[in-house]
């Protein structure tokens, strides 16, 4: 295997630990266990060169410690974040190599999840963690509507043919939400068309597309005047631009 490829090692209930494969080396993005990766590693004669993780909660960073007692790797994270055995912390508009895979990734800051929160893009790719979704976006633990909104503005700008691996499989429900606030946009029901038959063949829902996230996805929709209006009837207020729709949008959908 002389290319890069990306697969999913599954965790938890719905968590993708995305591997990136090329030849007999293997780099893993936010590795909350690490039980599946060292059984995947070891099925496929692979040897752990690196670790990305993009924040600090458990499930991307739990598995770390001890893939570290058995591989020493660099790991690479969020310099405004606490990561077990981080070695290269990174911010905002940093490059790096991957070590063994021959990838070059940007940095990018998307505070709104977290506090410290990071993304990967490059190579047509970007592993966003939990601030961008499959047709969703993370919830607001540790930042604000406003981040968050400015962080989703930076993916959006990103070329629409870029794959999006996010970290869960959340596509089916954040839809239901999708056709809520976004009624009778027909990219969704095309959406929920392709997620429900990946899923079917036991595949996952993603990578999506910046393309199709802002084709279907009502938190990179806020400017759109019919999502504005199920926001607006929602709220049961006026609302004032899109930042004031965006977190309407996730207020609505914290207790959808």
């Amino acid at each position: 295997m002389d290319i890069t490829t990306i697969v999913p090692i599954r965790a938890f209930q719905d968590n993708y630990i995305w591997c990136l494969r090329r030849g007999s080396t293997a780099v893993v993005v936010d590795p909350g266990d690490a039980a599946p990766v060292l059984e995947y590693l070891s099925q496929e004669s692979l040897r752990l060169a690196a670790i990305l993780t993009t924040h600090h909660h458990a499930d991307h960073v739990g598995g770390n410690t001890e893939l570290l007692s058995k591989y020493n790797v660099p790991v690479f994270g969020p310099a405004r974040e606490k990561i077990p055995g981080i070695t290269r912390a990174l911010r905002e508009g940093e490059s790096i190599e991957v070590p063994g895979v021959g990838l070059q990734f940007q940095v990018l800051d998307v505070p709104g999840h977290t506090a410290g929160h990071i993304a990967y893009y490059g190579e047509g790719v970007l592993f966003c963690g939990d601030t961008l979704f499959s047709c969703g976006c993370g919830r607001l633990f540790e930042g604000t509507a406003a981040q968050m909104h400015a962080s989703l503005a930076k993916f959006a700008a990103l070329p629409a043919s870029t794959l999006v691996y996010c970290a869960h499989e959340y596509t089916l429900s954040n839809l239901r939400f999708a056709r809520a606030a976004d009624p009778g946009n027909a990219a969704i029901e095309e959406r929920e068309a392709s997620a429900k038959a990946a899923l079917a063949a036991g595949n996952p829902s993603i990578p999506s597309t910046i393309r199709s996230e802002l084709a279907a996805n009502p938190f990179l929709r806020s400017g759109n005047p019919a999502v504005v209006e199920s926001a607006t009837q929602h709220e049961g207020r006026a609302l004032q631009g899109s930042l004031d729709v965006f977190a309407a949008l996730r207020k609505w959908k914290d207790s959808f």
